[in-house]
């Protein structure tokens, strides 16, 4: 891409801005330091807005905008149902999951499993999750962001990666949650807004300047095979996307796992001033998602009625950008592009830092340690963090594309994370040597289901169900041996916990019949 003095000039301010509003929001009366809640929990203070945009900010990152975008290409629509029913996910976690987390004022997920089960299973989650954050969320992020880095620029891959973690590190180092969380309301701002501006640039393209709704009405014309977002099991991409099974069953286990039990999202909520701001947040976050499809799908689609001459999928998005934007616009979707990388980058960083201070060394190696000294050690394992995906994120690009890396590599602990969660927040007999139990074997039993060919064949949505069937039983039993009415720790669902505002019911109806509409018109 040639870079025109404006792109040059939109995109440094855009960095100029990011870094100023992140020094401007963590900065500190004279005298007074960050303490764990402020470093990790913006001190309580996020209001519905922040809390909505930073978890947008959090989940859509390289493995969307390129990953998806490059699905787009090669399967079509039915991939967005991975944004779709995240929409309708975060109504349910908003509405039932969310006043039992807040209610505890915990900082992270792992605590939560220790106030409910015990020390064993919060150790080993705490463990496990830093092992997926660091390993494959921070590394594939890295590595798609590079890729389209030196599509662009021509830059090396390394040096590519290099400079995201750098950006990233600045203002998450110094300003913690607070600043990510307000800075991501820009980064959102530059997603939305570049998104849907390569989209009407690339369909009005298409439609040869006759505009955006006859450019649809073409494209849809000229690849309906893209347009369904449900497969029937002849379907080439069937074992990918298995039809009615994304609306319905195993892919619920994802959402739910992915929105309501995974720190780097819960994290934003966690933060809120109020339930009812935390839940207003996941309404808004739910409407912000159901613009996805416009932003990291349909282009992919476009560049495929286009015939781009793409070798691989995650070439896409460096096509369009390469393709169809003009001055001013390729420095501003640049920066949407930026903005998705490191405001997830820095989301995920803090969420390992959260982590391994709270759940790893303060229980074992700080008990007496200061406010000051866990911030200190939560600033350290920031820069530690990004320095290991560093490295490893260049390994990635022997593993297909980037977001089937993700799902397959989450998938294999995800069933088992779930059932842990879902049973210890409402079933009252679920004991700690259950959910001992379901851990040890969450990563053998997805194995199984891996290696063993006959299972492999099965959708890997459908081997994440029969995995979580199969721990829930592993839970059920071993929890009923205990031979007790309820557990201590059972949660306790008092009178009028899950009762919500008027705003966050009529923004959750709307979802709802918005959802309904999409899928009876691409079914």
């Amino acid at each position: 891409m040639n870079f025109h003095p404006l792109d040059i000039t939109v995109f440094v301010c855009y960095i100029v801005l990011i870094i100023t509003v992140a020094i401007l929001v963590s900065r500190k009366k004279k005298g007074e330091e960050q303490n764990t809640r402020d470093f990790f929990l913006a001190g309580n203070t996020l209001p519905w807005w922040a809390i909505g945009t930073s978890l947008i900010a959090a989940n859509i990152s390289a493995e969307q905008l390129i990953g998806m975008t490059g699905d787009g290409f090669t399967v079509g629509l039915a991939v967005a149902s991975y944004e779709l029913m995240a929409a309708a996910t975060l109504i349910v976690v908003a509405k039932f999951f969310l006043p039992i987390f807040l209610e505890k004022r915990i900082y992270s997920m792992p605590q939560f499993l220790d106030i409910r089960y015990d020390g064993r299973v919060r150790t080993m989650l705490a463990i496990l999750w830093l092992f997926l954050y660091v390993f494959v969320n921070l590394t594939s992020i890295m590595y798609l962001g590079a890729v389209c880095i030196k599509a662009v620029f021509g830059v090396p891959m390394m040096t590519a990666i290099i400079c995201i973690a750098t950006f990233s590190a600045i203002y998450t180092i110094v300003g913690g949650l607070k600043a990510i969380a307000y800075t991501d309301f820009i980064q959102v701002t530059f997603l939305v807004a570049g998104g849907l501006i390569t989209t009407y640039l690339a369909l009005d393209k298409f439609s040869g300047g006759a505009g955006i709704m006859p450019g649809l009405e073409m494209l849809v014309n000229r690849v309906p095979e893209k347009f369904d977002l449900i497969f029937t099991s002849d379907n080439p991409h069937y074992a990918y996307l298995p039809g009615i099974f994304l609306i319905v069953g195993p892919m619920w286990i994802i959402n739910l796992n992915y929105w309501g039990c995974n720190q780097y999202i819960t994290q934003r909520a966690l933060a809120a001033k109020s339930l009812d701001e935390a839940q207003k947040g996941l309404i808004f976050a739910g409407f912000l998602k159901l613009l996805m499809p416009l932003i990291v799908v349909l282009p992919g689609i476009i560049a495929f009625a286009l015939y781009a001459p793409i070798e691989k999928q995650d070439e896409t998005y460096p096509w369009l950008l390469n393709t169809f934007l003009f001055p001013g616009v390729k420095g501003i979707s640049f920066a949407a592009l930026v903005a998705a990388i490191v405001g997830s980058l820095s989301s995920k960083t803090n969420s390992i830092a959260t982590i391994f201070t709270m759940d790893i060394y303060k229980p074992f190696f700080g008990k007496n340690t200061s406010e000051h000294g866990l911030v200190t050690i939560g600033r350290i394992t920031t820069a530690v963090s990004l320095v290991i995906a560093v490295m490893v994120a260049p390994q990635i690009e022997n593993f297909g594309g980037g977001f089937k890396f993700i799902q397959e590599f989450t998938g294999f602990f995800s069933p088992g994370i779930f059932a842990i969660f879902i049973y210890g927040l409402f079933w009252k007999k679920a004991t700690a040597q259950g959910a001992f139990w379901v851990a040890i074997l969450t990563l053998p039993v997805s194995l199984i289901f891996y290696f063993v060919p006959q299972l492999y064949a099965i959708p890997f949505i459908l081997r994440m169900g029969w995995v979580f069937l199969l721990l829930s039983i592993v839970m059920i039993v071993v929890s009923l041996m205990n031979k007790q009415e309820r557990d201590p720790k059972a949660i306790v669902v008092t009178e009028g916990l899950f009762r919500t505002s008027n705003v966050f019911n009529v923004g959750a109806v709307v979802i709802i019949l918005l959802l309904t509409v999409i899928y009876y018109t691409f079914w």
